[in-house]
């Protein structure tokens, strides 16, 4: 299961209504933040969730509405007795964090270990690959060097044990745990296969865009994706649109569309939006299966 909370939908001038952006991710007993514009970690005090089990912030681009919080979030965290270590990944994330690490009369107690993130050529880098996860990146087009990330859970098979039953007369116990370790075990004689008595069920995928303008390299990532996040920055009445590194909502549905996606959230809206719902209007006309987040919308994903 993945439950992700959006702690901030708006852009580079906050609202009353939408914080600056952050996505707040939880994978069991592993949290992550997706972007961390100012004022997050006072949005995740609101939402009731623990910043201190944050071990992985995955920062898009270097554009203070995506990073501002960090000195916050960092400080608090310091405060609070934060003992283990800290990774904040980033294109260029060695430079940018040392810069903010730098900036005043105090050093955390606790290790903050920057990793960067490849920018430059148009493929899918692994950043984290956990026991059943990993998650990966890949470069967006945007003003500044930028990424979208992918969280994309593990295949995994379940024992459809009437199945097993009725063939093999295997019962609940230590063999069908080992079956789904080993993938085939031997019982009375017989060879029994996972893949013959077994229920795959796909992993959950999920792809949060950052801040872009529409590109190929978010179909690469986002193939057959469960949820695609995606910045929706200007509708179609917006004149200068070719001019600004970001997407409308029309495109951002094109988008999920052609990669075959589930469902689309847009996000990242501009102020001049207090009412996104012609932006959601736009979207649905390509793109039916399509919400706009706000500030502190819940999504669970199984």
């Amino acid at each position: 299961m993945l439950e992700l909370t959006f702690l901030g939908t708006g852009t580079g001038v906050p609202t009353p209504y939408r914080n600056h952006s952050a996505i707040y991710l939880r994978h069991e007993d592993q949290c992550f933040l997706w972007d961390c514009g100012e004022g997050t970690q006072r949005q995740i005090f609101t939402a009731k969730l623990n910043f201190m089990k944050i071990d992985r912030i995955f920062i898009s681009h270097w554009h203070a509405d995506h990073w501002a919080g960090l000195i916050g979030l960092i400080q608090t965290m310091n405060l609070e007795k934060r003992k283990q270590p800290l990774e904040i990944y980033a294109p260029e994330a060695e430079r940018f964090v040392g810069d903010l690490l730098d900036m005043a009369y105090w050093g955390p107690r606790f290790e903050i270990k920057p990793i960067n993130i490849q920018f430059q050529k148009p493929e899918i880098s692994v950043l984290v690959k956990g026991q059943d996860f990993t998650i990966s990146s890949i470069p967006v087009k945007h003003s500044i060097p930028a990424v979208a990330f992918c969280y994309q859970e593990e295949d995994r098979w379940n024992v459809d044990l009437k199945k097993a039953t009725k063939l093999y007369g295997l019962k609940q116990g230590p063999l069908v745990g080992k079956l789904k370790e080993k993938r085939e075990i031997e019982l009375k004689g017989k060879k029994i296969t996972l893949e013959e008595v077994g229920i795959l069920k796909k992993g959950i995928k999920l792809v949060y865009s950052g801040d872009t303008k529409p590109t190929e390299n978010i179909l690469k990532l986002a193939k057959d994706v469960d949820l695609l996040i995606h910045e929706s920055t200007f509708g179609d009445e917006f004149e200068d649109y070719e001019d600004r590194y970001h997407t409308k909502s029309a495109d951002a549905a094109d988008l999920a569309k052609k990669s075959d996606a589930k469902k689309l959230i847009l996000t990242h809206f501009s102020r001049r939006y207090q009412d996104v719902r012609p932006l959601l209007e736009e979207a649905k006309k390509i793109f039916p299966n399509t919400e706009c987040a706000k500030d502190f919308l819940n999504v669970v994903l199984k």
